[in-house]
């Protein structure tokens, strides 16, 4: 899949992949590993460095600013993660167990605990996804680690039919309070998708 600045990825929602997940995870993952440690100019000249870039967030709070490598290291996981949902949790490593259903809205939707495996950069080790009776993701908590932010309620919507595959378009995050509702008068993140291509 391509977004607006053109950077492939693979994508998830409730059907089937033709695509060898394996093939393209390890494709994501290189991507994701030279973009979190190499900021380049086209012709190659190399503009920042950095191994191992999960650990330059140690110590930071949600206040601490980061650096070109950072803000790389983080959407680039953030956006796999969300672009690949649900299909790649069929990729070895992921565990998948479903858990009691939570009410919202007036709807009862069914939960899914992840455990991501080790070697895949996201925020946190376990998820909760939140499914509808429509087969669509409609609520994503996890712990943002490196931003020391807390629980998020991550809210994919708007939803659009991409060559057969639903994408959402827009997803708002807030922050999730001990009982497990969201405080929506506290927009953390919005995040709007447009010009998506399948490849």
């Amino acid at each position: 899949m391509q977004a607006q600045d053109g950077a492939a990825c693979g994508h998830g929602g409730m059907g089937k992949a033709d695509t060898d997940l394996g093939v393209v995870a390890d494709r994501v993952r290189g991507l994701l590993e030279l973009l979190a440690r190499v900021i380049e100019t086209d012709s190659g000249e190399v503009l920042a460095e950095r191994d191992n870039p999960r650990d330059s967030f140690a110590g930071h709070v949600l206040e601490t600013p980061w650096d070109e490598l950072q803000l790389a290291y983080f959407a680039g996981y953030a956006m796999w993660t969300y672009l690949t949902e649900p299909f790649s949790f069929t990729m070895p490593g992921f565990e998948t167990e479903e858990v009691t259903p939570w009410e919202e809205d007036g709807q009862t939707w069914r939960r899914l605990k992840v455990t991501f495996p080790d070697d895949i950069a996201t925020h946190s080790k376990e998820q909760t996804f939140y499914i509808g009776s429509d087969g669509l993701i409609k609520r994503h908590d996890y712990d943002a680690e490196v931003v020391a932010g807390g629980p998020a309620a991550h809210y994919p919507s708007e939803y659009r039919e991409f060559d057969g595959i639903m994408i959402p378009t827009k997803r708002r995050v807030y922050p999730l309070a001990e009982d497990g509702t969201a405080n929506r008068d506290l927009l953390l993140v919005s995040i709007d998708l447009d010009g998506i291509t399948l490849e």
